[in-house]
C-alpha cells in the first residue's frame, strides 16, 4: 500500500506559483509601459526585470515542489 499524499499543500504551492506567475507579467508590463527615458529610467525598468525574473524562478520552484509532493511515495517497510 502507497501512502497517498494530501493534495491541498500541493494546491497552495500551485495558487502562490499563479500568483507569482501573475506578478511577474504585471512586472513586466509596468516597466514596459514606463514613460520615463534616461539612464535612471532604464536602471529602474533592469530592477524591476529582475525582479519579474526572480518571480518566475520561485514560482518554478514551487511548481516543482507541487510536482514532489503529490508523486506517489514507495511503501513504508516494516
Amino acid at each position: 500500500m502507497t501512502d497517498t499524499p494530501d493534495p491541498a499543500p500541493a494546491d497552495g504551492l500551485r495558487a502562490h506559483s499563479a500568483a507569482l506567475r501573475t506578478h511577474a507579467e504585471c512586472l513586466r508590463r509596468a516597466a514596459g509601459d514606463l514613460r520615463w527615458q534616461g539612464p535612471r529610467a532604464d536602471a529602474l525598468r533592469a530592477e524591476v526585470a529582475g525582479l519579474a525574473d526572480r518571480c518566475a524562478t520561485a514560482a518554478g520552484g514551487f511548481d516543482l515542489a507541487a510536482a514532489q509532493l503529490v508523486a506517489p511515495r514507495p511503501p513504508l517497510r516494516p
